[in-house]
Parts: C-alpha cells; sequence; structure tokens
C-alpha cells in the first residue's frame, strides 16, 4: 500500500536561502509544526542518518538517501512497518524559487497515515517559505 502527496509553492527567496534552511536540522523545528528535535550524525550528506523526535513523541530513525547540494534532498523515515519519504526540491524560477515536496508513505494503513503525515505540510512550506524571505 502507498501514498503519495505532492505540493509546490513560489517564493521571492533565492534557492540558496531556502537550501540554507533545509541543511541546517537545527532549523527545522522553526518551519514544520509536528517535528521536536533532530539529530543528525555526520555532515548533511547522502547517507548520513540521525534520529526525530515528532509530536506524539514519535521518535524515527532517518537517512538522507538523496543530497544534491543546492537543489534537492530526500529522506527516509522508519516508523514501524511505515516507510515515510519526503523529498524536497527547490530550483530557480524567476527572480525566487520553486519548492516542491512530494511525500510517499509506504506499508500497512499507508492510505490512513498518509494525510496525518502530510497534513502539516501546507503550513510547513508557508513558515519555510516566510524564515527564507526574511533572512534574504
Amino acid at each position: 500500500m502507498t501514498f503519495e502527496f505532492e505540493r509546490t509553492v513560489t517564493t521571492s527567496a533565492s534557492p540558496a536561502a531556502v537550501w540554507a534552511l533545509w541543511k541546517d536540522p537545527g532549523s527545522w523545528p522553526s518551519w514544520d509544526p509536528p517535528v521536536q528535535s533532530v539529530a543528525l550524525e555526520g555532515h548533511f550528506a547522502e547517507g548520513a542518518a540521525g534520529t526525530i523526535v515528532l509530536a506524539g513523541p514519535i521518535e524515527a530513525p532517518f537517512v538522507l538517501e538523496i543530497v544534491e547540494p543546492g537543489t534537492r534532498f530526500l529522506d527516509r523515515l522508519t516508523i514501524g512497518d511505515l516507510v515515510i519519504r519526503i523529498d524536497h526540491v527547490v530550483t530557480p524560477a524567476g527572480d525566487g524559487s520553486e519548492i516542491t515536496v512530494r511525500t510517499t508513505v509506504e506499508g500497512p494503513g499507508a492510505d490512513d497515515i498518509g494525510p496525518i503525515v502530510t497534513n502539516d505540510t501546507p503550513v510547513a512550506m508557508a513558515r519555510l517559505v516566510e524564515l527564507a524571505e526574511s533572512s534574504a
């Protein structure tokens, strides 16, 4: 069973401003409502692993499966039998950026859990944009 969700927003912030927030896991709780804390072992690079604490609290291991500096990262969280992948992409658009976040939830009950996992995505993206624009 697989659930998929995608959202795209535009911003006047540069891709570099967005990337600066993404590559700093310590900033994630400031723009992503369910994230309480993030501990990443090592640098923000492909294969790096860590632990994320979500509201609940739910503690989950995560791995950075893909890191394309300045452009994209995909993280994989494992919670029980569920595998959640969140793909973050930022590209130049006009005088700013286009940000796309794609979430895939795989495993038993994915269709029920997916909407819960992605419920805060619009708020998270709006906060990310606000922080990126204010840092410019």
